[in-house]
């Protein structure tokens, strides 16, 4: 079976893969939707409208932009705003603006999600149990998550499915019993009730904030599309739409029951449950909680990892815990997430107060997706009036869902915006260093340094600094190599080897890229060898230069055995040295006003994150790191005078 298809087959396991990963976030949204929606007094307007608006918010926004269209829009199997983002990067380097917004906006929303969820579920025992302080179990659970994170979701993985299919056939039958009550609800289907609640209900427009959070994990449905394919993607999200409207149908008919009367703190999704069910119910729902909060977690490591390999992040630590395909753990964003979670519930501390929070900057992420989508159909030639109506359209639903989440700016919603805010500033900050850096690092032609690179290694005048020395060089060409290496060779301290290797590697668009070349400077030594990697491909220098080298072993195209006249007696291996450049801000500088706090800001940054060499999977014990100046602008005149 070949990739494509591969990519949209079809079967039981995928589908119960895809309940369990990806549906968390939007299959949890009826616990607090319609308690956002009817807050006071139950109006049937306002039930009708509310309802009428899910729906075709769902058939929309979801179903329409993500399922159909958007999943269309694969990196080789890949999804996610940082995926899509490759596809098109090169077709304008504004966009890189439009992906950071988006995927901070993303990470934003990964902080809020959590709470939310698991508040909502939780509050569930105030029913039973009156009084009940809810602020500590939220907190619990929540730390109780992050500190798994360690150890990989593959076990606990394995049941989210099941688990999650249990959820959503609860809100099924939870729905039909609601609807049984007040079947006249079913007439919400027709958009005119969602029509007349924007146009004619007071301040109707501004109860799309609330009407937003229905689809608030439709991006999720795009992100994990390489964990599920979109064949799976695609038919579970009929059962899933279908659970989902039931539940909001039912929530509405008990509504139209308790017509006239204040919902006073009361929440719908309970109220559908008898009394006898209600402790099993909250239970199944705090686990759809659980399991809504793991995805947005797990999605968060992800878009960590690519957005550092696009270099639009720190090179923090990345660790795989398992040996399952894309599944890694970030400490570092684990800490900030975890420390973010308990951050909002301690402000908050109620669901009803973050769900002014929730939502705002993930209207970002949708405007953001829809402008790179525009491109990516520009990109297969599809008619521009088609692409204009697609603009029209969902920039016009994405833009009322923002304006009226902008209301939510002074109860909560400066929260998402400032989190989502400060990770903007440190993906700008790290992409245009990235190319300040790049900009300035001087390449020379490694031609005129074969001849004294083979002198030096025969110069037994200097001491042998290792046999066989491995730079880092980060020049694309393998004509080129940075004069800060050369410095570093001949200059710094002569560094004498048998053999110079150069590594570069090379991040390539496509997800899962694993390749390597090799070009051959001088016969035994000197060796250059790219590595394609793709930007899901974890970051295994070390192990994957030892294969390399296996490799180039077994063709007799180098011998590796010691040069030392006793050694080589024994037939042993030389040692390797990797030697990693890292630059840091040289006082010598005469800074233009921006690049001088870009700067400033990456170097800061810089100084609570790893070095390279550990990025880069290096064995400690054989690395040099090698501090070099880096020189924005020398300072052209120094009024320097001498005195006799």
């Amino acid at each position: 079976m070949d990739a494509k298809n591969q990519h949209s087959a079809i079967s039981t396991a995928g589908l119960l893969i895809a309940l369990g990963i990806i549906y968390g976030d939007i299959g949890t949204s009826p616990l607090y939707v319609m308690k956002a929606i009817v807050p006071g007094q139950i109006d049937p307007l306002l039930v009708y409208g509310g309802i009428s608006c899910v729906i075709w918010t769902l058939t929309l926004q979801t179903t329409v932009k993500y399922v159909l269209l958007t999943l269309n829009a694969d990196n080789n199997g890949e999804g996610g705003i940082f995926s899509l983002y490759a596809l098109v990067r090169r077709r304008g380097a504004w966009l890189s603006a439009v992906a950071i917004i988006g995927g901070a906006a993303l990470l934003a929303d990964g902080v809020i999600t959590p709470p939310i969820s698991v508040s909502s579920a939780i509050e569930g025992l105030e029913t039973l149990y009156p009084g009940i302080p809810t602020v500590p179990i939220v907190i619990g659970i929540i730390a109780g998550l992050f500190l798994l994170q360690s150890f990989g979701t593959q076990i606990v993985g394995k049941a989210f499915g099941p688990i999650m299919f249990v959820w959503f056939g609860m809100l099924g039958v939870l729905g039909v019993n609601g609807v049984m009550h007040h079947p006249e609800i079913l007439k919400a289907f027709n958009p005119y009730y969602a029509y007349n609640l924007l146009v004619n209900y007071p301040g109707g427009f501004w109860l799309l904030g609330a009407v937003f959070l229905c689809t608030t994990g439709a991006e999720a449905l795009y992100s994990d599309l390489g964990h599920c394919g979109k064949g799976n993607i695609r038919i579970s999200w009929v059962f899933v739409k279908s659970c989902l409207v039931l539940n909001y149908l039912g929530q509405g008919g008990w509504l139209m029951s308790q017509q006239g009367q204040q919902l006073a703190g009361r929440n719908p999704f309970y109220e559908l449950m008898p009394e006898w069910f209600l402790l099993i119910g909250i239970c199944v729902a705090t686990l759809a909680a659980v399991i809504a909060s793991q995805a947005l977690i797990t999605g968060s490591f992800t878009l960590v990892a690519e957005a550092i390999r696009l270099n639009m992040w720190p090179k923090v630590k990345l660790n795989y815990p398992t040996d399952v395909k894309g599944q890694l753990f970030v400490p570092s964003m684990n800490r900030l997430l975890l420390l973010g979670c308990i951050g909002v519930v301690l402000y908050f501390r109620r669901s009803e107060n973050m769900e002014a929070a929730y939502g705002l900057a993930i209207t970002l992420t949708m405007l953001m997706t829809t402008i790179l989508l525009s491109q990516w159909l520009r990109s297969k030639r599809v008619p521009l009036a088609v692409i204009g109506l697609f603009v029209l359209v969902y920039g016009t639903i994405e833009g009322s869902f923002l304006v009226a989440n902008l209301i939510k700016f002074p109860h909560g919603g400066w929260v998402s915006l400032l989190i989502g805010g400060i990770l903007v500033s440190v993906m700008y900050v790290w992409l245009r260093a990235y190319y300040i850096k790049r900009r300035l690092t001087e390449f020379v032609k490694i031609d005129p340094y074969i001849e004294p690179l083979k002198e030096l290694s025969a110069d037994e005048s200097i001491s042998k600094y290792a046999t066989h020395l491995v730079f880092l060089t980060s020049a694309e060409r393998p004509s080129e190599i940075e004069s800060k290496i050369i410095y570093s060779i001949f200059q710094k301290r002569p560094k004498r080897a048998d053999i110079y290797w150069f590594v570069h590697v090379d991040t390539t668009d496509e997800p899962y890229t694993m390749e390597y070349k090799v070009t051959e400077l001088a016969p035994d030594d000197a060796f250059r060898i790219t590595f394609r990697l793709g930007f899901r491909v974890e970051q295994k220098i070390n192990l994957y230069f030892r294969k390399v080298i296996e490799e180039l072993v077994r063709n007799k195209e180098v011998d590796i055995t010691s040069r030392y006249e006793s050694l080589s007696k024994q037939h042993v291996t030389g040692d390797f040295r990797f030697v990693v450049m890292e630059k840091y801000l040289s006082v010598e500088n005469d800074f233009p006003t921006v690049e001088k706090i870009v700067m400033q800001a990456y170097f800061y940054i810089k100084q609570f994150i790893a070095s390279e060499d550990k990025y880069f999977g290096l064995d400690t014990s054989s690395v040099k790191v090698e501090k070099v100046p880096l020189v924005i602008s020398p300072v052209r005149e120094v009024a320097l005078e001498r005195t006799f």
